[in-house]
């Protein structure tokens, strides 16, 4: 039994076969892990067989928790369910008992990437309960999981986790080649791994998705993504990933149709204002006010009556009230970071424009500009677009709006050539084409 089930899940470094014998008999056993109880297992099976006070073929045969199972087609959805199986090698007749490690309450909630309608549970710290919440929601026997270590003195456990159905092997190849090659003192977090993936090359946008979501995690693995998951962090990395990774929300699975289409549309619209509204402030005012009706230029105009310097000075001014602003918001204490930030921008804000120091309009294109970078669902490309708009920012103030207009074709021809572990970064589907070319494949070293 052992044999025929190790060659069913190959790829499966979680499984556990392995025999035990005393004076009367002998069994087979075997089971995944993370969704059993060990302490079940320990309890009803180990120690019971090891003491021998009852016979143990007669435990077998008489609790009613011992269910015999009479076809092999059923050993895989046993396993996956969290039972243990138990050959008696004496008579052949296999047995399945329930062990499972139901993990609900005890895992902790998602803090960053949060949903109304979806689940609420989050990945663990601990590998195992990681892992137990991924095979429950992805319960399938072609969920391959690697084991690594990763740094000479952390020795950091790591699992890469892929569906060997739909992985591109070239993908798998890049991802375990990348981590046999990393060579550094210390690993603890998702991030650190990220960068060490990547390589030494600096990427505008990020190409590693960094997610604590087991749900977002098993649509992944449908798709023929790479996932790795690193002790002691929260999150994992999902490899390889596209642009249109990053502004999907995990809701837009759980909503109508039409109301997650007007969403994502939302969030497109918000991240070009994001990037492009200050400079497109700066151009209008400094080099084509032609381009408002009358009525709104001599508005904006009389708003800047009071201002003493350009409107690039105006610019900056604001972005680095409202930059120092969100940078408080991280990294006070939850418990007071909200209201201290809301404050501080409310004074700074109104005490500006009655100093003179910005104009009126200037306080409304900020403020757009904020809430329009949180809008982005994936916090690692909301942080890469509040750097996007300095550059534009830069050409704006030496080529008007001319300059904008070829900094974002310029962007777009990036965003066209990068490539994440080998595959189009802006390709427009989700499910990786092993087709595709590797062409461009970012180097560890």
């Amino acid at each position: 039994m052992n044999e025929r089930i190790r060659l069913l899940f190959a790829e499966a470094a979680d499984l556990k076969t392995y025999t035990l014998n005393n004076n009367a008999m002998s069994i087979d056993i075997a089971y995944i892990a993370p969704l059993c109880d060990e302490k079940m297992v320990s309890d009803f099976i180990t120690v019971p067989f090891t003491k021998e006070e009852i016979p143990y073929r007669k435990q077998l045969q008489t609790i009613p928790e011992y269910l015999k199972v009479e076809d092999p087609a059923r050993w895989q959805d046993l396993l996956l369910r969290g039972n243990i199986l138990i050959k008696d090698k004496e008579t052949g007749e296999i047995y399945s008992l329930f062990t499972g490690n139901v993990i609900c309450n005890e895992s902790p909630q998602t803090q960053v990437e949060s949903a109304i309608q979806g689940p609420q549970i989050a990945l663990s710290e601990d590998l195992n309960k990681s892992i137990n919440l991924i095979r429950t929601m992805y319960p399938v026997p072609e969920l391959g999981i690697e084991e690594y270590s990763v740094g000479y003195i952390s020795k950091t456990p790591l699992l890469v986790v892929f569906d060997q159905r739909h992985v591109d092997p070239s993908v798998l190849d890049n991802v375990r080649s990348k981590l046999s090659s990393i060579s550094v003192d210390m690993v603890h977090a998702a991030g650190e791994l990220e960068k060490l993936l990547i390589g030494k090359r600096r990427h505008l946008f990020p190409t590693v998705l960094i997610t604590e979501r087991p749900d977002r995690i098993a649509k992944s693995l449908s798709k023929g993504k790479v996932i790795v998951l690193i002790k002691g962090s929260m999150f994992a990395l999902i490899m390889p990933v596209s642009f249109f990774d990053f502004m999907h929300a995990i809701e837009d699975n759980y909503e109508a149709y039409w109301m997650t289409r007007a969403l994502i549309l939302i969030r497109y619209m918000s991240i070009v204002l994001t990037i492009t509204l200050p400079a497109l402030y700066i151009a209008i005012v400094s080099y084509n006010p032609e381009l408002f009706r009358v009525q709104l230029a001599f508005s904006i105009a009389a708003s800047r009556s009071a201002v003493p310097y350009p409107s690039y000075i105006e610019v900056f001014i604001m972005l680095f009230m409202i930059e120092t602003l969100i940078e408080a918001s991280i990294r006070l204490p939850r418990y007071i970071g909200s209201t201290a930030t809301t404050v501080g921008g409310l004074i700074l804000g109104q005490a500006a424009q009655q100093a003179g120091l910005v104009s009126s309009i200037m306080i409304i294109v900020t403020s757009v500009v904020a809430i329009s970078n949180f809008v982005i669902p994936i916090n690692s490309l909301s942080f890469s677009v509040r750097f996007l708009k300095y550059p534009l920012i830069a050409a704006s103030i030496f080529f008007g709006i001319s300059g904008v207009a070829v900094g974002l074709f310029l962007y777009v021809c990036y965003l066209c050539n990068l490539r994440s572990f080998g595959k189009p970064y802006f390709r427009l589907h989700g499910k990786i084409n092993p087709a595709e070319g590797d062409v461009g494949q970012v180097r560890t070293k």
